[in-house]
């Protein structure tokens, strides 16, 4: 049985090594790349991406959705898990936390990077209109972005105390750190009980708040009216992507994070079978889901609405769609059935295609739709009649998603990533049953 000492050793924040230098360095310099990119497109304006008329959301929005999708999997699926009282959520639950706000954090960002003039944002808050889904966007996202602070926050608390008192000798000034974020913490029964009870609340608020935005994300585009997007499946169509979505990320980050940091012994193959069950569900009402957008209009949709299926099935957007479909999601399916593809090498690659397809399928949702107008493309350049992103808008696509990734880092550098106080709270209960059964 571990010590808590070693516990502690374990599990206590790392310097970063050669390898994690060079890491966060190449993150900050896509990240820089991608500054440069985003300045030049603020001088030029919108003409350095391929976006036009037509194709007036692209890749940026794609990348929104994907990253509030991200986001879902460190709230409802977190904050379910935390009401009902799993125990073999406690390695993974910290680091589904941090998903969760770097990438409803980097949903923000990137919605303003949309923007063609984010010096008017302040308009969206000054002129809103009530009957408008941006505006409910615009309160949602930050409301969703300080409970899924303070859900990652709530239960950090013991462990900063023992982190104060661990680098009290060695590291003051970390320690000091430490000590301010553990609020005079001492771990008597009545601040235990406080705890408890605000991580409760805040898990019971994030669940409507994490489904009203992924149901406000999908009325953005089914209120348009728009062929492709004209759907009352779209809330429900929307939230189970995302449940993909979250759980894929989550798998691959906790593939990544668990080597790293030679997490062997907390982070075991039970936790990679339970998340694996996780998302061959999650992957199965997705399907559900998608059976219900794409094939049932086969028999009952208008023109205009055969032509966009057309498109997507057979035409321009055929290979996409259907790697995104086949590849990354039914493959997946398939492999997690068997118990030899919920094991830990097999489910990194599971969770890497899952995630990719993921972020191609909110590709697949945006731009093939906004090539079908209201009125047919005439008279325009034949450009407009096609869309694929410019080389601006790849590199700040890729420069948001190194600045999660580098939010991620930072968190894994600095907090810990599976709970020390709840770890040792556990051996604790599990040693004292044993006795109870032996005697």
């Amino acid at each position: 049985m571990k010590t808590h000492k070693t516990i502690l050793r374990d599990l206590k924040p790392k310097k970063f090594g050669k390898r994690d230098s060079i890491w966060t360095i190449s993150l900050i310099v896509i990240i820089i790349i991608g500054l440069i990119a985003y300045i030049d497109q603020l001088i030029k304006g919108q003409e350095v991406t391929n976006m036009r008329d037509y194709a007036l959301w692209g890749i940026y929005i794609s990348n929104f959705v994907f990253f509030v999708a991200t986001s879902f999997v460190g709230t409802v699926t977190v904050a379910i898990l935390r009401l009902t009282k799993n125990s073999w959520r406690t390695p993974l639950v910290r680091i589904a936390e941090i998903i969760s706000v770097a990438a409803i954090i980097m949903a923000g960002i990137t919605i303003m990077i949309d923007m063609a003039r984010p010096d008017r944002l302040l308009n969206l808050f000054i002129h809103a209109r009530l009957q408008s889904p941006i505006t409910w966007d615009v309160v949602i996202i930050p409301t969703y972005i300080v409970i899924s602070l303070l859900l990652l926050y709530f239960p950090l608390i013991p462990d900063f105390a023992i982190l104060k008192t661990h680098f009290k000798k060695k590291k003051p000034k970390l320690s000091k750190f430490y000590g301010r974020l553990a609020l005079n913490w001492t771990g008597s029964k009545a601040q235990k009980s406080l705890q408890e009870k605000s991580i409760r609340i805040i898990a019971i608020m994030i669940i409507p708040v994490g489904l009203l935005l992924q149901t406000i994300d999908a009325w953005l585009f089914s209120t348009t009216y728009r062929i492709g997007w004209d759907s009352t499946n779209f809330a429900p169509y929307f939230i189970s992507g995302a449940f993909v979505a979250g759980v894929g990320a989550l798998v691959t980050l906790i593939y990544i994070i668990r080597k790293a940091k030679k997490l062997e012994n907390y982070i075991t193959d039970y936790h990679f079978d339970k998340l694996g069950k996780l998302l061959a569900l999650a992957c199965l009402i997705y399907l559900y889901f998608n059976i219900n957008e794409y094939v049932i209009p086969l028999f009952t949709a208008k023109k205009g609405e055969l032509v966009h299926l057309e498109t997507l099935f057979t035409g321009s957007y055929s290979i996409l769609f259907w790697a995104v479909t086949v590849i990354g999601l039914i493959l997946p399916i398939i492999v997690l059935m068997f118990k030899k593809g919920r094991k830990p090498n097999s489910m990194f690659i599971i969770g890497l295609i899952v995630v990719i397809g993921s972020w191609w399928k909110r590709f697949v949702i945006v731009t093939p739709t906004l090539l079908h107008p209201f009125l047919p493309i005439q008279g325009v350049p034949e450009s407009w009649h096609h869309y694929f992103p410019s080389l601006h808008e790849w590199l700040i696509t890729l420069a948001t998603l190194a600045m999660a990734f580098l939010i991620i880092t930072v968190c894994v550098r600095y907090l810990p990533v599976i709970p020390i106080q709840r770890t040792i709270d556990e051996m604790e209960a599990s040693e004292a049953n044993n006795k109870n059964t032996e005697s």
